[in-house]
């Protein structure tokens, strides 16, 4: 896994603290070990990569409140939940809540360290996804008003000749602005402009 990965464990038990922090190390992965919920959040930097273990049942916040924080934060770090009592209701909140895998106490070493390599992979897709859409947001900035015009037109399907009629200008200005479009948007061909736009929030001309 990437150095910038951090398996964040939060457990008020000091042994199980301690107990998973040595089995993230044996298995090449860098854990920091929080007392409580709240002791996590003060001293979370935004931006951090990685996951989160967290105890389900926890003074003052538990696993699942702190999911929700983390949630209204905006922090997208995947949740394991551990827990040791077997609870069904508890782990179907956990898991509507979003969380990766709802583990019970004593957890067997190798299903954990998967579930946290399963995290890390995930959570490493959803930074390469927002990086792509704020990469294709700041190139739809840099568009015209016309170009923009054209560019929902070419999500909607429609031809260089339908767009020249809708918009009243020559088919010639239309491959104009749509090589320029193409430029600016970096799109090697139309299929990749076109999901480029999608992934933007870019809606298609009516």
């Amino acid at each position: 896994m990437a150095a910038e990965n951090t398996v964040f464990v939060v457990d008020d038990d000091a042994d199980v603290r301690d107990s998973v922090c040595a089995l993230l190390e044996s298995a090449g992965l860098q854990g920091e070990a929080y007392e409580s919920a709240h002791a996590f959040l003060r001293a979370y930097v935004p931006g951090r990569a990685g996951c989160i273990i967290a105890d389900v049942r926890m003074p003052d916040m538990d696993g699942l409140a702190l999911q929700d924080e983390l949630r209204r934060r905006g922090v997208a770090l995947p949740v394991i939940v551990i827990t040791g009592h077997a609870d069904v209701p508890l782990a179907v909140r956990a898991m509507k809540a979003g969380a990766i895998d709802f583990i019970e106490k004593p957890f067997d070493d190798g299903q954990l360290i998967a579930t946290v390599k399963r995290a890390l992979t995930q959570a490493a897709g959803a930074r390469e996804q927002a990086a792509a859409l704020e990469a294709a947001a700041s190139r739809i900035a840099t568009l015209s008003a016309r170009e923009r015009q054209v560019l929902e037109h070419l999500v909607a399907g429609r031809s260089n000749k339908v767009i020249a009629y809708e918009l009243d200008i020559s088919p010639r200005t239309v491959e104009i602005h749509r090589a320029h479009v193409m430029e600016k948007m970096e799109a090697r061909s139309l299929s990749d402009l076109v999901r480029a736009a999608l992934a933007a929030g870019i809606p298609g001309a009516r």
